[in-house]
């Protein structure tokens, strides 16, 4: 009979493998490209062949194997799919798969699933990169960027980050400003000056940040280009040597880049990408599209603290503040647990507890200052 620990476990491996045959399927359905789409629907049925083995692990342990309740982050990764579609989800699928990718490492009865979820971590790795255009090399940064808890630069997380500053931000404006004891309409003047002016602070930071980085780009790709035409022999020194780094012989690296350079346009293209990391197709996006987005995102979280002064008055006002504030939180808490690796849970309580605690503060310093004023 196995221990109270290795059914736990055996129910923990059932519960994650169940989980993502379900997301699979919901992609297989989702996803218009036929040849995906079968890769997703392969991807699901081995999902469900390891899943079954766990079952019979546990019914031979006479354990009464229940229907499965997909979790919540299921839930919520679903929802996107169907609402966004399978491109603006399959970073986060992409990251989680590769950074557990080694989870059956140190499972002596399930070593021979280990290689199965190493070769599912690049499938998805590939799908995720053909879908969005990124090299193998920037998928693969992207997702230990994930796994080690830094920016992954998917636009989900950039999603939920933008809408967290307009709540936080502004939540604890008018919180300071409640605290003060300021009339309503002076409260909800403040929320609303704050999201506007938020909101534009951000448009503008991003439009700077991403037309600055198109210009950078630019530049660098001009100087490349009179690098090519002026010293060409420098150039091909350099792409060969990259060439060389990347495992190929020097005799044969030597060869490629000259017949690359004999194309002073295929040359540029392949020195932007291989020497300056840059695609010139992209160039770092749309600054105003970005701008716009900052914009929208960073609104929709101020409103919440914002609202309740627009049909409340007095401390009505301010707890109806909290309790929507509160329930943003918790919503931005969840939506962090797609990508921090951390349950939904312990990420929307600690997100709650964190966004009271600094409005807490605000409230308090903002009614020290209103004493002291008057």
């Amino acid at each position: 009979m196995a221990s109270k620990h290795e059914l736990k476990r055996y129910r923990t491996n059932l519960a994650g493998e169940l989980d993502s045959a379900a997301l699979y399927e919901t992609l297989a359905r989702v996803e218009a490209d036929s040849k995906r789409a079968a890769v997703f629907s392969e991807l699901a049925a081995s999902e469900r062949r390891h899943a079954q083995l766990w079952i019979d692990k546990l019914q031979t342990n006479g354990v009464h194997v229940r229907a499965h309740r997909k979790s919540l982050k299921t839930h919520l990764l679903r929802g996107l799919i169907h609402t966004f579609g399978p491109s603006f989800v399959l970073p986060t699928i992409a990251a989680a798969e590769y950074a557990d990718r080694d989870k059956y490492a140190n499972q002596p009865d399930a070593a021979h699933l280990s290689a199965e979820e190493q070769h599912h971590a690049a499938i998805v790795q590939e799908v995720a990169g053909e879908a969005s255009g990124a090299s193998k090399g920037a998928q693969i940064a992207n997702a230990e960027s994930w796994h080690k808890g830094v920016t992954s630069g998917n636009d989900l997380r950039a999603a939920v980050l933008g809408a967290n500053d307009g709540l936080v931000s502004n939540f604890c404006l008018i919180m300071g400003v409640a605290g003060a004891g300021a009339a309503n309409k002076t409260i909800l003047l403040t929320g609303l000056a704050g999201l506007i002016a938020g909101a534009c602070s951000m448009a503008l930071g991003e439009w700077l940040s991403v037309t600055n980085a198109r210009e950078l780009a630019r530049t660098q790709i001009a100087k490349e280009a009179d690098e090519i035409e002026h010293t060409p022999d420098a150039e091909r020194h350099e792409l060969a040597l990259i060439y060389q780094a990347k495992g190929i012989d020097a005799d044969e690296a030597r060869r490629v880049a000259s017949q690359i350079m004999r194309d002073k346009n295929k040359a540029l293209d392949t020195l932007t990408r291989e020497e300056l990391g840059l695609d010139p197709a992209e160039l770092g996006g749309n600054p105003w599209s970005a701008g716009a987005i900052s914009f929208g995102l960073f609104s929709l979280g101020a409103i919440f603290p914002a609202a309740p002064f627009l049909w409340a008055h007095g401390l009505a006002a301010i707890i109806q503040c909290v309790v929507l504030a509160a329930v943003g939180l918790g919503a931005v808490g969840i939506f962090t647990s797609l990508f921090n690796g951390r349950g939904a849970t312990f990420s929307a309580v600690r997100q709650v507890l964190i966004g009271l605690l600094a409005a807490g503060f605000t409230f308090g310093a903002g009614k020290l200052l209103g004493v002291s004023v008057s």
